[in-house]
């Protein structure tokens, strides 16, 4: 620490290198100079910035109270038209003869508000749906106007949800039904048949190549959905036999969601142009080319290939997607399909805060310790004793080990009768001492010792917010998901605790213990002193409200903001 810091004066520049916004704010959020979180929806427009505290000045103003949940809508068709937009510069540099189409999935998030906005900031674009139910297609149906978007079906489909599509279709619908399960094509047969509707069909296709990531399992050989090759031929015989080959018009696949390399990407989009070149050659009419979700989004500001960053930016992921599909099929001399991608997490992420505030903290506190024990001391608190005051940088890990050897032998000896209560705390303040002492050096270390990798978890203050974690922030609890958390003021002042985050659930995994950091992942995140008569509060960005892990009822208020 420069002496600067050791003065107290700390600059916003400060906090943006600690917090990393510089690198995953993506323009849209930043740090102004009296130290609160701006927002822009126009990334470059300065003035356009409006800070998250007047925000919440404003909601507190109307008799409302924190945890909120803020909703950008301009951030949500900034993030559409960027996409949409990149797409296209990519075809028009490479000559790309076909087009794009973009398809939110539902289930990313679920609100009537958020799918609304999707469709509507969306159709200028031709953006279109993705559902994976009869729940979700009667809600795309009730929000879709525009005929030219597309309407991917996934999931499974029973005779009601083939009906509803092609009922859809009836109604100059792009509704396309793509069979996951080879059980699946005689349902759409039959009914199709029955209502006298030509239906549009799609192949989800399992590809050899898999991808990193939490959804890993999502591609390859094992996947849960799609066909395999030899199902694929058959399908195309069974669609040749019925004389409904010209039906068969697009080729899915889904690797998987937050692919963090380019590389898994590319070698997808590979592998399934060549199977779209082939089947066009057995005679499909074709047309599109759905290569599913897997945009990933830089929650550490890292660009790397880390499961919680990517490698490529959305220039990148647009461009060499379009050159693969065009390498394949120029070759085969097989037209440019319309190509279409189910980009979920990076069209909502962006545009959503969860914003809570601190209710109480538990410190860390160090505790004095005498320069000498008393003559009647147990031995073992002189052994921890003598430890503590032998620390150098040498025997660090010596110095842990004893410590708590004989942490763990005062402990017995006190289930055992032989201290008294008053000489176990007394052994525990040397403890803790010894441990923060520890901490301390690990610091001065290139490389420390694995024992010690997470020792300032051990030492670290519990912030105690008015939020549920396992409502809230699911995917932070269940798939250890890293999403960007930093104080939304105060950011002129050196934070000088490092904290966990607890929620108000009472419950051990209702906690928050795992933070980004630029080259590694922290266990604590720096934060500021606690004062019980000001309000402190946290945001969590890039906050993605998937409702289908944990149902759809929340305890927090959601606030729907455009900014002008």
């Amino acid at each position: 620490m420069n002496k600067a810091e050791l003065l107290g004066r700390w600059t916003k520049e400060k906090s943006e290198e600690l917090y990393g916004i510089k690198n995953w704010g993506a323009g849209y959020f930043s740090i102004s100079d009296n130290g609160e979180v701006l927002v822009n929806p126009y990334k470059d427009n300065g003035p356009a910035a409006v800070s998250l505290m007047d925000i919440i000045s404003g909601v507190r103003e109307r008799g409302l109270d924190m945890p909120v949940l803020l909703r950008f809508e301009n951030l949500l068709d900034s993030q559409i038209s960027f996409l949409n937009n990149s797409f296209s510069e990519a075809m028009h540099k490479l000559n790309y003869k076909g087009e794009y189409r973009g398809v939110y999935p539902i289930k990313v998030n679920q609100q009537q508000q958020v799918v609304e906005e999707v469709t509507r900031f969306g159709q200028r674009y031709h953006h279109g749906l993705e559902v994976g139910s009869k729940a979700e297609l009667v809600a795309a149906l009730s929000v879709m106007k525009d005929k030219e978007a597309c309407l991917i079906c996934n999931g499974y489909k029973d005779e009601e949800f083939i009906d509803l599509g092609l009922y859809a279709v009836k109604m100059g619908f792009k509704c396309f039904f793509v069979i996951e399960i080879p059980g699946e094509l005689d349902i759409v047969l039959e009914r199709s048949r029955a209502l006298g509707v030509k239906p549009n069909i799609g192949i989800r296709i399992k590809l050899s190549a898999k991808a990193g990531g939490h959804w890993t399992e999502s591609g390859g050989d094992r996947s849960i959905f799609g066909l395999n090759m030899s199902q694929v031929i058959s399908m195309v015989d069974t669609l040749k036999a019925e004389g409904m080959l010209e039906s068969l018009k697009l080729l899915h696949y889904h690797l998987g969601s937050q692919i963090p390399n380019i590389r898994d990407i590319r070698s997808a989009v590979l592998e399934a142009a060549r199977v779209y070149a082939e089947l066009v050659k057995e005679g499909a009419p074709m047309g599109y080319l759905d290569l599913g979700g897997g945009l990933a989004v830089d929650y550490d500001g890292s660009n790397t290939n880390y499961t919680n960053s990517r490698n490529y930016s959305v220039e990148e992921y647009c461009m060499d997607i379009v050159e693969a599909v065009m390498t394949t099929l120029d070759s085969s001399d097989v037209p440019h399909p319309v190509i279409v991608t189910e980009s979920g997490r990076t069209t909502v992420a962006y545009h959503s805060v969860l914003i809570f505030n601190v209710l109480d903290t538990e410190k860390f506190e160090e505790h004095d310790i005498p320069d000498k024990l008393d003559e009647n001391t147990s031995e073992q608190i002189k052994n921890l004793f003598d430890v503590n005051k032998n620390i150098t940088l040498k025997n660090i890990q010596e110095c842990y080990n004893d410590a708590l050897y004989y942490r763990d032998e005062i402990r017995d000896m006190f289930k055992h009768g032989r201290i008294s209560l008053r000489e176990r705390a007394f052994s525990e303040r040397i403890f803790w001492n010894t441990i923060n002492q520890i901490a301390k050096e690990k610091q001065k270390l290139k490389n420390a010792p694995p024992d010690l990798e997470d020792i300032e978890s051990a030492i670290a203050d519990i912030y105690y917010c008015n939020f549920s974690l396992f409502q809230s922030i699911p995917d932070s609890w269940a798939i250890d998901q890293l999403f960007p958390i930093m104080p939304l003021h105060r950011l002129l002042e050196l934070p000088k605790r490092n904290a966990v985050i607890a929620d108000i659930t009472c419950d051990c995994d209702g906690k928050i213990d795992h933070f980004i950091d630029l080259h590694d992942v922290r266990s604590t995140l720096p934060l500021h002193e606690f004062k019980s008569d000001q309000d402190y509060y946290l945001g969590v960005f890039w906050w993605v409200h998937i409702r289908r892990h944990l149902g759809t009822f929340t305890i927090y208020l959601e606030i729907q903001i455009l900014l002008a």
